[in-house]
């Protein structure tokens, strides 16, 4: 495997195996707020992204104001244009126009990314992207970096859109370096695949990170996160860079009313806070960089 670019400029060796430990879904409910500062403080996580539609995300901001000196703070935005759940859901927060596509019959972001890309005008979501990065940074949130909530922005309609926000706030997006596997897994047409190469080939060429893989931890499991973890990061070859995927919240009434993925949700917090996940990352060697190295790395060569 050739080494990934980006370690040189991280100052790391050509053979490390450098891995984001990333908390998705902050601000979802309160489940996702009320345990997030024992996240930093048990060492393991390294980034994280909220969601700014949410209804939790004031007190999201609020709580990442209070950390915003902790030595480990690093949070993204995390681009939401679905709403996925049946009983808690969430709208845009730049227009409740309906031919924006953004909502669906129910007054709501669309549940599914097929959705999405089937209804929605492009220059909306654009609209609607900026409007929650704005509102994070009007927050008080330093925010490191960008991704899309379900991978709903990975289609050749939106990457643009995507891309083009990632430039303009200088943050690095969660870019994934292309992979037939990856590609097909979302069932895209077969232009539509040839289009999304293409425009992922570009975008490697202009210099952004990419990572050579990523996880996202089970979430139809109850337990076991620990076994799981271990033999992914296991299986990573040097001189890589990988995006670890969890979804941690602490067990509250919240969490097990609107998500049938609780169990795994507060695994993923169990996890992320026992002293064996930060021993197993020593003992395979495994560097936890965040996402705000690599914006501070892409800033400077900007």
């Amino acid at each position: 495997m050739i080494m990934n670019p980006f370690l040189t400029k991280l100052n790391l060796p050509e053979d490390a195996r450098a891995v984001v430990i990333h908390a998705d879904d902050i601000g979802m409910g309160y489940s996702t707020v009320a345990g997030f500062p024992d996240l930093l403080d048990a060492g393991a996580l390294s980034a994280a992204a909220v969601m700014v539609p949410c209804p939790w995300f004031p007190g999201a901001a609020a709580m990442l104001r209070e950390l915003r000196d902790h030595p480990r703070l690093d949070i993204g935005v995390h681009l939401t244009l679905n709403s996925e759940w049946d009983s808690y859901r969430w709208g845009p927060v730049s227009t409740r126009d309906r031919a924006s596509g953004l909502i669906d019959s129910e007054g709501y972001f669309h549940r599914l990314e097929v959705h999405v890309w089937s209804h929605v005008d492009v220059a909306a979501v654009e609209n609607e992207l900026r409007a929650q990065i704005d509102a994070a940074l009007a927050a008080g949130v330093d925010v490191t970096h960008i991704d899309s909530h379900m991978g709903t922005l990975f289609h050749p309609r939106l990457l643009g859109v995507y891309l083009k926000l990632a430039s303009e706030y200088q943050l690095p997006p969660f870019l994934l370096r292309p992979n037939a596997e990856h590609i097909q897994s979302a069932n895209l047409a077969p232009e539509d695949e040839r289009e999304l190469t293409r425009i992922l080939a570009e975008s490697e060429a202009w210099g952004l990170p990419f990572f050579d893989h990523f996880h996202v931890m089970d979430l139809s499991r109850t337990a076991g996160g620990l076994d799981e973890a271990r033999a992914v990061l296991s299986a990573l070859p040097p001189g890589s860079m990988t995006y670890l995927i969890l979804h941690p919240a602490v067990d509250a009434p919240d969490l097990r009313a609107f998500a049938p993925d609780w169990r795994a949700r507060v695994d993923d917090y169990r996890l992320l806070t026992d002293p064996a996940f930060g021993d197993l990352l020593r003992e395979l060697d495994i560097t936890p960089i965040g996402m705000r190295v690599l914006r501070d790395a892409l800033r400077r060569t900007a």
